[in-house]
């Protein structure tokens, strides 16, 4: 949370999640199993909620970790949420875990973001992606939604640019009306300013019947066609952890498939 936040009233807060959410002082009364009038008095700072109500808000909100963290500070109580750096020993078993995934992904790409779209670690297999890139947009901290559209990123390769942009904007418009990250409100002001090419072409291909936006790349392995899922940790109670999200590629067609197992064999034989 910012400063500012963190100044608030604990009532305020309250009352910004649950408008966040959509949600009426009735709707939450219901899910929480309080009174709507409880509700209110606690976001008009006429009672004060107890630790425990606290965190039973916050998980009716889906408040972040982070954030609730931020409600107990505001309302006189210790963070619960522990926040360790993914080298920490305590997390080694879900550091190998993630390595694990990113491994078992190839001959697919696969990378992991924190919760500000920069990147911790990839497999091997990225590396056809970034082959083009300028090397100073691979400096860290590198945040991989700007590598794919800044125009010394991924931009100029991918085919479909436009439908790619909206649909990296329109994730990323998501998260910030569901988080009021303030970090992400700024990349998403950033990259809605990089220019879309006149000449960039939406080229024509399969569309999955609007399920989902497939990213059409050109590399040194051909025109690669790919889509996304994302992973992240069930129930975590370290904050590190809730932010941590697995981006895995799959190919969209069968020549995708077969140009990434041929890179990822030869891969294999020059490390023979």
């Amino acid at each position: 949370m910012t400063s500012l936040q963190q100044s608030r009233p604990v009532g305020e807060l309250l009352r910004g999640w649950r408008q966040r959410r959509g949600l009426s002082q009735m709707d939450l009364a219901l899910r929480a199993e309080v009174s709507t009038r409880h509700v209110s008095f606690l976001e008009t700072g006429r009672s004060q909620p107890s630790r425990e109500m606290l965190l039973h808000l916050a998980e009716e909100l889906d408040v972040p970790l982070r954030d609730r963290n931020g409600l107990l500070v505001a309302a006189g109580f210790a963070p619960v949420f522990s926040e360790r750096p993914l080298d920490d020993p305590a997390l080694t078993a879900t550091r190998e875990a993630v390595e694990l995934v990113l491994a078992g992904q190839e001959p697919y790409p696969a990378l992991a973001v924190d919760r500000h779209w920069t990147l911790v670690t990839a497999n091997r297999a990225v590396s056809v992606l970034l082959a083009d890139v300028a090397p100073e947009m691979l400096q860290p901290p590198v945040n991989v939604l700007r590598l794919s559209l800044h125009p010394n990123g991924l931009a100029p390769r991918i085919e479909n640019l436009r439908q790619w942009r909206d649909h990296v904007l329109t994730r990323l418009h998501r998260q910030v009306d569901a988080s009021a990250d303030a970090t992400l409100a700024a990349l998403l002001e950033e990259l809605k300013g990089y220019p879309v090419p006149e000449a960039a072409p939406d080229a024509k291909a399969r569309d999955f019947a609007g399920v989902v936006v497939p990213l059409r790349v050109r590399t040194s392995l051909g025109r690669l066609s790919l889509f996304s899922t994302t992973t992240v940790f069930g129930t975590p109670v370290d904050i590190t952890l809730a932010e941590l999200a697995i981006e895995s590629f799959f190919p969209a067609d069968p020549d995708t498939a077969e140009a990434l197992r041929r890179a990822a064999t030869e891969r294999a034989r020059q490390d023979a």
